[in-house]
């Protein structure tokens, strides 16, 4: 039976979980390793290369500030020779050959070659250790903001020659030198990044292909191999990866060839036991009580026998990679009322949003129809009571494709957590096999249901039931279209 109600929203949330430290990917890994490379190398280099220029260029500027404080010191004082009584006569001498920047304290005065520079500006340490101990001497000082030599050079009569020497000129030479070491450390950084996303890709290339072509194998394209490499080390890497893809394509091949040889092997005696009971059901009033328990018990083996056998054939083929779906245009609601209907429950109850009946799905019929009865099945088996089946339309934001939900409930124990990803594979049976009756199934039926469903480019999955109560809730999403009723 059916029961449709008014369109709602999906109330529950998806489950957050805890967010990982994504990690930087091997390509990511080999640039950052390049660029800190050349960050390191450019910066040694810099500070290196700096260092050197400036005690170069300073210690060569000092040593000419020495030079030439004393050779205007001999000027000096070969001006003084003779009886004078002040210091003017080298001053004059010091103007002729265009020296300006120089101080002369003689006769217990000061005489200056210019105006820029004054007494006051020497430093008083200077003064006496060339005045008072008649050695010479030097400094570094500020001077109207600018950075100065001060020689002081000892003269005849306990007087003493001082010349100041502009680091302004070392300081635009050193500052050009800057700029160079940065142009050049950002050239070095920028062709190193360069040189290093090149070789990142080049290395990552084979880890790439190998990711490619085992994602290629996992889709089913077991003859998909690598091309061998002429480097030895990526040489191993594609022969070992060859080998296990041929050894793995080889252990499928004969597990498929092996199914579909048992499964057709058992049809014949299967047959045979299907006519042989149809003949036993046939005379059923003629046996005793005991015999005909005995008949129910082995034409509902047989049924079972015969859902495996069909089930194994099914599984073959889609190892085979021989399944081919015949699409039809399905109205998403009219055609589950109709696999109900069909299935071994078809009193199972139908409860369906409004949007539904304007949704129609491409589905193959018979693989869909299939799939809701193997869940119902599933349900009828292992959740202590009739199915419920759930036509939803869910909303999600950031979607615009239109999505149908089949919502399969039961109330039976529900799937542990950590047992969920396990129930659609093959035979899995999970930690409550130990409790099924002899009516269990295979371990087939949802392993079909996951390859029927990812044939029509769905997904399902099992969750809690979000009504809280005790059960398992089967959901298949699939694409669906929604459509103008005429």
């Amino acid at each position: 039976m059916t029961l449709t109600d008014t369109p709602t929203e999906e109330t529950s949330a998806e489950q957050q979980t805890p967010r990982r430290r994504t990690r930087w990917s091997l390509r990511r890994r080999i640039l950052a390793t390049f660029a800190a490379g050349a960050l390191f190398m450019a910066v040694l280099l810099a500070v290196t290369t700096y260092g050197l220029a400036s005690s170069n260029v300073v210690q060569q500027r000092d040593q000419s500030s020495i030079d030439t404080t004393k050779r205007n010191a001999q000027i000096v004082q070969t001006s003084l020779r003779g009886p004078a009584a002040t210091a003017q006569p080298a001053i004059d001498a010091l103007t002729a050959f265009g020296v300006d920047t120089a101080l002369v304290w003689y006769a217990n005065e000061w005489q200056m070659s210019g105006t820029q520079y004054e007494p006051s500006t020497l430093p008083q340490l200077l003064v006496d250790r060339v005045i008072e101990d008649a050695v010479p001497a030097r400094m570094v000082t500020e001077v109207a903001g600018t950075p100065h030599i001060v020689v002081g050079w000892p003269i005849a009569n306990g007087g003493a020659f001082f010349e100041f020497f502009s680091l302004q000129e070392v300081d635009s030479a050193l500052s050009s030198v800057r700029l160079s070491l940065y142009i050049a450390g950002g050239l070095t950084l920028t062709l190193s990044v360069i040189a290093g996303a090149f070789a990142a890709r080049r290395a990552v290339r084979p880890v790439v292909d190998a990711a490619l072509a085992a994602k290629q194998i996992a889709g089913g394209r077991l003859d998909t191999r690598l091309d061998p490499e002429n480097d030895p080390d990526l040489g191993v890497l594609a022969e070992s990866f060859n080998d296990m893809a041929a050894a793995l394509e080889q252990r499928l091949e004969r597990d498929a060839r092996f199914a579909s040889d048992v499964s057709h092997e058992l049809r014949s005696p299967l047959m045979t036991l299907e006519a042989s009971i149809e003949v036993m059901e046939s005379r059923r009033s003629e046996m005793p009580e005991r015999a005909q328990a005995a008949v129910d018990l082995l034409r509902s083996d047989i049924t079972r026998f015969r859902t495996l056998v069909e089930d194994l054939l099914e599984i073959s083929r889609f190892d085979a990679g021989v399944v081919r779906l015949n699409l039809d245009e399905l109205r998403a609601l009219q055609f589950v009322e109709q696999a109900i209907s069909v299935s071994s429950a078809p009193d199972t109850l139908l409860v369906s949003e409004g949007r539904v009946a304007s949704l129609i799905i491409q589905g193959d019929r018979r693989r869909l129809a299939r799939v809701i009865a193997n869940l119902i099945d599933n349900a009828r088996v292992h959740g202590d009571s009739e199915a419920k089946i759930s036509l939803e339309v869910p909303t999600h934001a950031g979607r615009t494709e239109q999505l149908l939900h089949i919502v399969v409930e039961d109330q039976g124990p529900g799937v542990p957590q950590d047992e969920r990803h396990l129930v659609f594979e093959r035979f899995a049976r999970g930690a409550a096999a130990g409790r099924r009756s002899s009516t269990d199934g295979s371990g087939l039926g949802l392993a079909l249901v996951a390859e029927h469903i990812r044939l029509h480019n769905g997904r399902v999955w099992v969750e809690d039931r979000r009504d809280g109560k005790q059960g398992a809730r089967f959901v298949i999403e699939l694409p669906a279209e929604e459509i103008e009723d005429e």
